[in-house]
């Protein structure tokens, strides 16, 4: 784990903060090219009405049009909760040289937790994956946003 994983992890943050804004679980994601920002997502499953909305998925689309391309060979993907097998799908397709991700989910996690999606045997592309990056923060968000709808249910 580097510095800048460290401060590309903010921004990724930054981007679960807007999901939060939105009423949407808080997670976000940010795909890096040469240092530099290219694709921006946060979940927007319930606001746009589409299930494929996850953050991953949105900053993924960005940057294949910011790239002129689909596949992101040189990119590294930065997301602060571990991808589930949708995204992991997405991002073996889009060819992603590096995941880094901050919190793993138990429930839903397709790269080490529930599911082993990403870098399965079988796949011709094996993606590099650093995990754990600010991964305290970015549970925090999450357990804190369904505490509170949680709360809301019972109240």
């Amino acid at each position: 784990m580097s510095h800048s994983d460290e401060l590309f992890m903010e921004e990724a943050l930054r981007e679960a903060q807007r999901a939060l804004a939105l009423g949407e679980v808080p997670v976000g994601a940010i795909v890096v090219r040469d240092g530099h920002i290219v694709g921006r997502g946060c979940n927007r499953p319930v606001t746009d009405h589409d299930p494929t909305a996850h953050a991953e998925v949105q900053a993924l689309r960005e940057a294949g049009h910011v790239v002129g391309n689909y596949r992101l060979l040189d990119c590294d993907l930065y997301v602060t909760v571990e991808p589930c097998a949708m995204c992991a799908g997405a991002i073996t397709h889009a060819r992603i040289r590096r995941l880094v991700y901050g919190a793993e989910d138990p429930k839903a996690g397709a790269v080490h937790s529930m599911l082993q999606v990403l870098n399965h045997p079988k796949l011709n592309h094996q993606i590099e994956v650093t995990s754990g990056v600010q991964a305290a923060r970015c549970m925090d968000l999450v357990q804190a946003f369904f505490r509170q709808k949680r709360q809301a249910q019972s109240g």
